[in-house]
């Protein structure tokens, strides 16, 4: 993984921050592999980003103390089985390579179990052959066919799920 180390915590509400500044950065950096908006999403208040916390968990991957990527998960009962629900995955492009999104998931297997975090679904682009491919090596396999996006008129998405390795 190189000589930096990464390091993945489960952010709190007080953390709203962290989340926020690293979600902006993902919308900014790479407004194409999103639903969220970033024009939108920059006007939150700081009630608008706790009120996230509700929902959701937010893991966050460190390198050397800077947020080198991120996923929220909402535990559901969602489609294709799914106990929970991916989204907003992300890694800084600084620290693509690194195996940041491999760390992710290592916690997010670690604790399926006393989370509720068993068979994990997400939905992703269907020309986002990188992160299809990236879904695919952590397990991931296509459920469901391809359907059309209300946020992104013209293109597609596919859900993807897969039961923990823990």
């Amino acid at each position: 993984m190189s000589s930096e180390a990464s390091n993945v915590r489960l952010l709190s509400e007080d953390e709203w921050e962290i989340v926020r500044d690293i979600r902006l950065r993902s919308l900014k950096t790479n407004p194409e592999a999103f639903g969220g908006k970033y024009n939108e999403e920059s006007l939150w208040n700081e009630s608008q980003w706790r009120e996230l916390f509700i929902k959701n968990d937010f893991l966050v991957a460190f390198v050397n103390g800077k947020s080198a990527g991120v996923l929220f998960i909402e535990v559901l009962n969602g489609d294709h089985g799914a106990s929970c629900w991916i989204g907003g995955c992300w890694v800084d492009p600084e620290f693509r390579g690194k195996k940041i999104f491999s760390a992710i998931f290592t916690y997010l297997d670690a604790r399926a179990s006393e989370k509720g975090w068993q068979r994990q679904g997400l939905g992703v682009w269907t020309h986002n052959h990188a992160a299809i491919k990236a879904y695919e090596a952590l397990g991931f396999t296509k459920a469901g066919e391809d359907m059309p996006s209300t946020s992104q008129p013209g293109n597609f998405y596919m859900h993807m799920v897969r039961d923990t390795k823990n």
